[in-house]
Order: structure tokens, then C-alpha cells, then sequence
């Protein structure tokens, strides 16, 4: 039996990606294939950061294509490919950053700035080019979650470096004050701080920018879902009833701006004893699940009140990067691959395509 291109395609097409549930012919993502005699290479080309699971993917591909009559050689290229999505309406999204991820919550004290850390670390775990904005001015807390202490540079008198750490870029105004001088600013400075935090960093090629948002639905949340670009959102809670209350707001505040949710990360799910292992529900359960089926959203992932993501966000060194083969790492590189997958699934963004059209009388 010849081995043919229509024969390879309605193979891939009942192969699925078991990160999107798609075939990897409707999706797109089975590209270049080449067929020399009984010998076959296709390229997969993911809309998402995926390489803790590549292999799984090249092997799946290739055990599927092998099992064809007649079948030779195969060879499977799995590769990723981000690329710019849109935001809302009317505002244009940022020269050298594709997507924007807000990590958002209704209250404090619910894991939001431990999320966006290592869901930004996580993403750039799994292959992605990834800055993090702490757009929380009145209590930054990303300079020391990642260990970073200094000035930003100014190479050109104008626009500041972004500070590196763990293989990401990093923009806090923790890195331009004293740790113990509080920011007394009324609304206005405080959105103009973060306008300029977010512009004036010289972004260098970023495939995602997470942006911690301090808790509320206030001033610096209407800034950003008038002035940036936002690709998604993803709403921190836990399962205590008092804070799904206040998450609900967030979520519902940027249903209203059209900013789409990616979906909700549930914090403190349950308590693991450190002496024991004892697992315990003690702020109660199933509160971010039943809040994703009222609204209709995913819920990405939950994660335990466990005192080692604790300790090593305090040391500089969040689990991800501390503990990168442990099950809570795992869980985070599970949360930043569905939040991925979920803005690859978005409509493009088309600005940079059409010139502009001038009309002129002649």
C-alpha cells in the first residue's frame, strides 16, 4: 500500500493533542508533511509553550503514524510557536510583547502575587519568553518573591531595562524605591506609575507579559482595562466563601470590559500537614469550582496552603525554580499551559497587517 500525504492527514486527524482535546489537523497544528516513498516527516507546531510534554507529543505522532501499513521511516518535529492575540477593542497592544495575562483578585491575602510569579516562571519553564509587571504600586512584593535587588539601567536616558531573574524579565516600582518607604500617592499618580512602569520597560521580545494587579476593582484595574492591551485574565481565590465573594466582582468587572477570562486558580484548597501529610480542607471545598460552573470559566488549577511554596516565594526562589520536578510545580506548568492554550484558541490579533488608508483630494 503507497504511503500518501491524504493517507498521513486522515491519520493525524483522529490523533489528539491531549493538552487541547483538538485533532492536530483541524487545529492546524500538523504542518509541512512530507512523504518520500514509504518514508514521512511532519512538522506539529503547538499555539502553546509545551516542552515538559513535547516528547509525549512527538511520541504520540509518531506511534500513530507507524502503525499505517507500508509505513518507513518517521520523523515528528514538535515545535512552539506564540504569537500575538487580541485585545480589547480599540486598543493596541505593545511593541514587543504578543500577550498580556492579568492575574487579578477581589481581596488580599489569597496567593494572587505567588500565582503570577510562578506562573511566569512556569511559562518560561515550558519554552516561552516571559517578562512579569507587579503593577501592585502600594506593596510590591515581586523584588523580593524573585530575589531581585538593584536599580533598572537606563541605556538611553528615556526607558529602563527590565531586571532579570530565573530567566525572565521583571518590572516592579519595588525596584525604584527604599523597602520601607510607602508609596502615599492618590489615584491618579498611582495609574500614571503603572502606565509608565509598563511603557517605559524596554520589553524584549516577550511572548507573555503576566501583570500582578494589586486586589480590588479599582483605580489601576479601570487603567487596565482601558489603556492595556489584555489578552486574558485569570481570577485567584480560594474556597472560603467571604473570598469567592470578592472574586466574583473581579471576575464579573472584566466580563464588563470585555477582557476574556482564562480562567480561575483556586489557592488553599486544602492543608497538608508538614509533619504528617495530614490533608485538610480547612478554608472549606469545591468554592472555585462551583464559581468556574456559575460562570462558565475553567478552573485552571488548586493548589495547597503547603508551607514550602510559602518558604521559597519568601527566599527569592519560587517552587517552580526551587522545586521544579515536585507535584506542585507541576501543577503550576498545568495552570500556565491551560491559560496558554486558552489564548492560542483566541482570535488573532490583525493590527500590524493592513496599512493605514489615507484619503487625499487630487
Amino acid at each position: 500500500m503507497a504511503i500518501s500525504e491524504l493517507l498521513i492527514q486522515s491519520t493525524l486527524k483522529v490523533c489528539i493533542d491531549p493538552n487541547t482535546g483538538k485533532d492536530f489537523v483541524s487545529s492546524k497544528s500538523a504542518r509541512n508533511i512530507q512523504v518520500n516513498g514509504s518514508d514521512v516527516s511532519v512538522d506539529i507546531v503547538l499555539g502553546y509553550p509545551a516542552k515538559s510534554v513535547m516528547a509525549d507529543i512527538q511520541k504520540l505522532v509518531a506511534d500513530a503514524l507507524l502503525g499505517l501499513v507500508g509505513i518507513g521511516r518517521v520523523t515528528v518535529n514538535v515545535i512552539s510557536k506564540i504569537v500575538a492575540h487580541k485585545a480589547q477593542q480599540g486598543v493596541t497592544l505593545l511593541p514587543n510583547v504578543k500577550n498580556i495575562i492579568a492575574v487579578a483578585s477581589g481581596k488580599g491575602g489569597v496567593g494572587k502575587s505567588t500565582t503570577s510569579v510562578n506562573l511566569a516562571l512556569a511559562l518560561a519553564a515550558e519554552g516561552a519568553t516571559v517578562g512579569l509587571l507587579d503593577a501592585d504600586i502600594y506593596g510590591p512584593s515581586q523584588p523580593q518573591m524573585l530575589g531581585i535587588s538593584g536599580r533598572p539601567e537606563s541605556l538611553d536616558g528615556k526607558s529602563m531595562e527590565p531586571m532579570q531573574a530565573h530567566g525572565i524579565q521583571a518590572m516592579s516600582i519595588g525596584f525604584l524605591i527604599d523597602t520601607d518607604t510607602p508609596m502615599v500617592w492618590r489615584g491618579p499618580m498611582v495609574t500614571g506609575a503603572l502606565e509608565q512602569l509598563l511603557r517605559d520597560t524596554k520589553w524584549r521580545d516577550l511572548d507573555y507579559l503576566v501583570i500582578d494587579l494589586p486586589p480590588g476593582t479599582g483605580d489601576i484595574q479601570l487603567t487596565l482595562s482601558q489603556k492595556i492591551p489584555v489578552t486574558g485574565a485569570i481570577i485567584v481565590t480560594t474556597p472560603q466563601d467571604i473570598a469567592l465573594l470578592d472574586a466574583r466582582k473581579g471576575l464579573k468587572m472584566f466580563e464588563k470590559v470585555n477582557i476574556p477570562i482564562l480562567g480561575i486558580v483556586e489557592n488553599m484548597s486544602t492543608h497538608i500537614c508538614s509533619k504528617c501529610g495530614h490533608e485538610e480542607p480547612i478554608f472549606g471545598a469545591g468554592g472555585g469550582e462551583l464559581m468556574a460552573k456559575d460562570y462558565h470559566v475553567d478552573l485552571l488549577g488548586s493548589l495547597p496552603l503547603d508551607i514550602s511554596i510559602r518558604m521559597q516565594a519568601d527566599s527569592g526562589k519560587p517552587m517552580v525554580i526551587a522545586e521544579p520536578d515536585s507535584k506542585v510545580a507541576g501543577i503550576y506548568k498545568e495552570i500556565a499551559r491551560k491559560a496558554a492554550i486558552k489564548i492560542a484558541n483566541a482570535s488573532l490579533d490583525h493590527s500590524t497587517k493592513f496599512p493605514n488608508i489615507v484619503i487625499q483630494n487630487t
